[in-house]
């Protein structure tokens, strides 16, 4: 095992020493389905969920998740996040839709990739899509497609965000620069876990970053990945 492939599986194994964590890192509300406008008599409470990831992945571009937390609680006032009622609920009444995700920023296109992806999620009948498939949906990046495949469909994809690329830059494995498919490769070339591995990996990359990669310069104060440092 050679020293990089190494040293991102200890990472991995040191930020759950210093993060301890149960269940899912995807957070979904809880909705009950027999008081909602826009729901469905006939969908399944473990679909609706699914679709709820699906959601949050599209409503969590360019935000925070406390944003995104806010628009959630707010649509399922209206819906058990079953994408017929969603679809109904946007074309019913845009204004109101918007006003509850508004929260999150861009709305108005936010509204038009929501309504894409429950679109092609119906078009599914139960499938599970490739990640290409996925990329094929107006408003889904590779991000997105990596969160709805990991998260919603447990496929190993790993997610890349800006804070993966902040700390693995800083340990010198990459450049700040580097494009989001050199870096997937390089954790799903080197990393030996499986699916809820991946899941966990990406979440304590998040909780990790919030104390030490928010602002430049990143890194300060980060003695616990210090001395992983290649560079």
């Amino acid at each position: 095992m050679d020293k990089i492939k190494e040293n991102i599986n200890n990472i991995y194994w040191t930020l759950k020493e210093n993060y301890p964590h149960e269940g899912h890192w995807w957070p979904t509300t809880d909705v009950d389905a027999q008081n909602i406008k826009y729901g469905a008599e006939n969908s399944s409470l473990e679909d609706n969920r699914k679709f709820e990831i699906i959601m949050g992945t599209i409503l969590t571009q360019n935000t925070t998740w406390v944003s995104v937390d806010r628009a959630l609680k707010n649509l399922s006032k209206y819906t058990n996040f079953n994408p017929e009622g969603i679809i109904a609920f946007i074309e019913d009444d845009p204004d109101l839709f918007k006003r509850l995700i508004k929260p999150t920023g861009y709305y108005n296109q936010k509204t038009l990739y929501l309504k894409n992806i429950a679109e092609f999620y119906i078009s599914l009948d139960g499938k599970t899509p490739s990640r290409k498939e996925v990329l094929s949906v107006k408003g889904v990046g590779n991000e997105t497609a990596d969160s709805i495949m990991l998260y919603a469909y447990n496929e190993k994809e790993f997610v890349v965000d800006a804070y993966t690329r902040r700390i693995f830059s800083y340990l010198g494995y990459v450049s700040e620069k580097v494009t989001y498919l050199k870096l997937k490769r390089l954790f799903e070339d080197n990393f030996e876990g499986d699916v809820k591995d991946y899941e966990d990996y990406h979440g304590l990359i998040v909780e990790h970053a919030k104390l030490y990669y928010r602002n430049r310069p990143y890194g300060v104060g980060d003695k616990i990945l210090s001395k992983y440092k290649i560079s």
